[in-house]
């Protein structure tokens, strides 16, 4: 009996302990390990990231450069994928079977526990079709999102383009990102990027064995909203960032407006452009390849990334600090024969013109390079030769202020510093001592080693619009319903010049327009201050610049126009600039005296040839492309203009159009 009940006893130890283990297994199972309760959940809750909408882009005027349009993108989470028919799949989303391989493995190596995206941008009309059959494909489900859309396929320079994120992209942004992501790569994409991506929001939905959504878990209870990225409104005007890309097709170049009294860019023009609807989309990779390989290079933003010599641009500049510095006044005189000595040198002007005996403002119409390479030795030996650095530096200091050789922090990534050498630049080409005024005088025409971006150009003129100062050039003018405060933009940088000097150098660039070498673009009823450019270029021929701008009291607009391998300023630049000017001041464009026509500078071609190369990608923007125009035929037409322009005003103040330019200094 008492063996027995001690075997009783026994059992029940067992059972007992046998019940705790399995209790204890209970809680840890329910309380303590959360596997199961994912398992469980998975089986039927699925956590869906709502993509908010990207903010929009518009122009000034409320034109909307960029949206969205909704597409699909196809997930999967592979430990739920079950042996279906993958032909048919693969039918409906356009793709191959080893390509459904291709992406399936890299699911699984991702994690098989974890949704990743399959296939990406499935337009609506697919996205229609294979919905109806979803629970056919165990494991696949499908994301709504949306993508970039451009109404007027123009200023994609300007917005530039979105693209998946990577590695690097996920690990900086500390786990915000995720594969299959979206941001911004270039433009006011990547440099708004944090305003306009939004806020993504989770919906957990409740499905059934099938994979097939049954409603909302817990009434949304703990779902969150997604918020919308916010609206941009650019500083951009589409008509004439339109017109600019019209006139420049065909072309290689750059284009910068910007409007004097807030430093609000304008139109923002790199030439060749392209369409960014190219880069949205499934073909995107495809396309992108294409332009990487095109040797005009679309995919390169010229207005803040090319280096040009600014030429004869640079005269009204040096003319405002040899003022300010005191080696010159407005009437210091200057007899020109032709050429200018420096040194052992002869540096004649454009085709060895004499223009006599020249003044500030009449220099600055004829573009004598000699009273300016005058002035530049001037400045340099002001505190003679043993002092060259000192005064170099001192004049370096002088140009830096106008914005030159440095970044104008455009908000807009990779923009360029341009060059502006230094002394110790000289130095090190030379050894200390070892060089002179003589030595560097091409920069007193802007030449030599002086190179400046387009946006640099612009601001120039736009300093010189203001009679001394400049507001810092930005892209974006209003986030959302608010105004854009950044303190810098707000903020006047005066360059150092008395105001009373800029009267002189004005006077003298409305007679480049109004008599001198750009009187062909004159605007009637608009009186425009302008500087032809002809600068040198080792590669070609030279490139054909012209700064501006209008009108001459109360400055609405000032302008940097480049034509690459395009010859003189007179010819190709300023007629451009002329037409950009008066679209934007008046809304129209009227027939000119000197015959030059809207329709012949949209119409010609002037893509320099590249040895052995042809272009693999042809740029596209919101126009007809147009057959390459005979452009001897024009430049006769403008010289013939010049020429009556010559027997109707005094002659003191005329320089031939195009036949009179300016440089070529060395």
């Amino acid at each position: 009996m008492n063996s027995f009940f001690a075997r009783r006893y026994v059992m029940a130890g067992i059972f007992i302990t046998f019940c705790l283990i399995l209790l204890a297994r209970l809680f840890y199972m329910q309380i303590i390990d959360d596997r199961y309760l994912l398992y469980a959940n998975n089986n039927v809750i699925r956590k869906f990231i709502v993509y908010p909408a990207r903010g929009p882009i518009l122009d000034r005027n409320n034109t909307i450069l960029v949206q969205n349009v909704p597409v699909y993108d196809v997930t999967v989470l592979p430990n739920e994928v079950k042996p279906f028919d993958t032909v048919e799949f693969c039918k409906l989303i356009g793709i191959d079977r080893e390509g459904f391989d291709k992406r399936l493995t890299k699911a699984i190596k991702y994690s098989p526990y974890r949704v990743s995206i399959f296939e990406k941008q499935l337009p609506v009309n697919v996205y229609a079709s294979l919905q109806e059959r979803l629970p056919e494909f165990p494991g696949f489900n499908v994301q709504p999102r949306t993508i970039r859309t451009y109404p007027d396929t123009t200023a994609a320079q300007f917005l530039g383009y979105i693209g998946e994120v990577t590695d690097r992209d996920i690990e900086k942004s500390h786990g915000y990102y995720h594969p299959g992501d979206y941001i911004g790569r270039t433009g006011v994409e990547r440099s708004y990027e944090d305003l306009l991506r939004g806020q993504r929001g989770v919906q957990n939905v409740l499905v059934d064995s099938r994979n097939i959504r049954k409603g909302s878990y817990a009434n949304g209870a703990f779902d969150t909203v997604a918020v919308a990225g916010d609206r941009l409104m650019s500083s951009l005007d589409a008509r004439i960032q339109k017109l600019g890309e019209k006139l420049m097709q065909n072309k290689v170049g750059s284009i910068v407006a910007i409007e004097p009294s807030t430093g609000e860019i304008l139109a923002f023009i790199s030439s060749p452009t392209y369409d960014p609807n190219l880069m949205v989309g499934r073909e995107r990779g495809k396309n992108v390849s294409l332009m990487y390989k095109d040797p005009y290079k679309p995919l390169f933003t010229r207005p803040v990334q090319a280096y040009y010599p600014p030429g004869s641009s640079f005269k009204p500049l040096s003319a405002l600090i040899a003022m300010q510095e005191g080696v010159i006044t407005p009437q210091t005189t200057y007899f020109c024969p032709g050429y200018y000595t420096a040194g052992n040198r002869h540096i004649k002007c454009y085709n060895g013109e004499r223009h006599g005996l020249v003044t500030l403002s009449t220099a600055v119409a004829h573009s004598c390079n000699g009273y300016f390479d005058m002035v530049f030795e001037r400045l340099i030996n002001r505190l003679g030769a043993k002092m060259t650095d000192s005064s170099f530096t001192n004049w370096r200091n002088n140009v830096n202020k106008f914005g030159l050789g440095s970044r104008l922090n455009l908000d807009l990534p990779s923009e360029g510093k341009g060059f502006l050498p230094t002394s110790k630049y000289y130095d090190k080409a030379y050894r200390k001592g070892g060089w002179r005024s003589s030595t560097v005088i091409s920069l007193g025409i802007g030449q030599g080693e002086l190179l400046a971006t387009p946006l640099q150009l612009a601001n120039v003129e736009a300093t010189i619009a203001n009679r001394g100062f400049y507001y810092k050039p930005h892209l974006i003018k209003a986030i959302g319903d608010k105004q854009v405060i950044k303190h810098e933009y707000t903020i006047r940088n005066y360059v150092g010049v008395d105001s009373n000097y800029f009267e002189p150098v004005i006077n003298g660039m409305q007679s480049v327009v109004d008599v001198g070498t750009a009187a062909g673009s004159k605007i009637p009823g608009i009186i425009m201050c302008g500087k032809t450019g002809t600068a040198d270029n080792p590669h070609g021929k030279p490139h054909s610049v012209f700064v501006a701008f209008a009108p001459r009291d109360n400055p609405k607009i000032a302008i940097a126009v480049v034509v690459e391998n395009a010859g003189q300023g007179a010819t190709w630049a300023a007629p451009i600039a002329s037409f950009l000017v008066e679209k934007y001041l008046k809304g129209t464009i009227s027939s000119r005296p000197s015959g030059i026509s809207l329709d012949y500078y949209e119409s010609a071609n002037l893509l320099p040839e590249l040895p052995g190369a042809k272009p693999v990608y042809k740029p596209k923007v919101d126009t007809v492309q147009k057959p390459a125009a005979d452009t001897s035929k024009k430049n006769a037409a403008l010289k013939a203009a010049s020429r009556k322009n010559k027997k109707q005003l005094k002659p003191a103040l005329i320089a031939a159009l195009p036949e009179r330019e300016e440089e070529h200094a060395r």
